[in-house]
């Protein structure tokens, strides 16, 4: 059987677009707890989980607006496929000695600081749009075939630069798996 045109199709709405504001709360947080920890820990292995948990946070953030497509993606693409490379040239550093370099407060200062003054601005922007404070029309309910629009876009209008981008990732993992096997000094 199938949904009336208009009623979507996602379990976050009753009519029209919108979304738990619990859930959205929670993956929000999640997203953003995680993300500081990708910057806070001193593991790069630990860091790096953090970044797919924060990857994971936002494909539901995706999902949960019904942009089914572009969460799955942020899962497979992201969470997948750049964290594998990710591990993988992790795992060419040398940790041991990552971890017994001393931390340098004066920059960790300096960085907060510069963080502090960038949310600063950031808050004071979003405070005097006007757009910030108006509530946005509901989005229209009929479904979209992502996938298809994607892909046609993809094959046609943009296939050269999507082979040139294919061409560039193939050359930098054999760069990669070449500069790995160099010999130790």
């Amino acid at each position: 059987m199938q949904a009336p045109p208009g009623s979507g199709h996602g379990a976050f709405h009753t009519g029209q677009l919108t979304m738990s504001p619990f859930l959205f709360w929670i993956f929000a947080s999640l997203t953003l707890v995680f993300g500081a920890a990708v910057v806070i820990n001193r593991n790069p292995v630990a860091s790096a989980l953090s970044l797919v948990v924060s990857f994971l946070g936002l494909a539901a953030l995706f999902m949960s607006l019904d942009a089914f497509f572009i969460g799955i993606i942020q899962v497979l693409v992201y969470a997948g496929a750049v964290m594998v490379l990710f591990l993988f040239i992790i795992m060419l550093l040398d940790i041991r000695a990552e971890e017994q370099r001393r931390m340098n407060w004066l920059a960790l200062a300096g960085g907060l600081t510069i963080a502090v003054i960038l949310l600063s601005q950031i808050f004071a922007v979003v405070e005097r749009m006007n757009l910030a404070r108006q509530t946005l029309a509901p989005l229209p309910g009929q479904p979209v075939d992502d996938v298809r629009n994607i892909g046609a876009l993809l094959f046609s209008s943009y296939n050269l630069p999507l082979q040139i981008v294919g061409v560039l990732v193939l050359v930098a993992t054999v760069g990669v798996v070449l500069l790995s096997k160099r010999e130790p000094r």
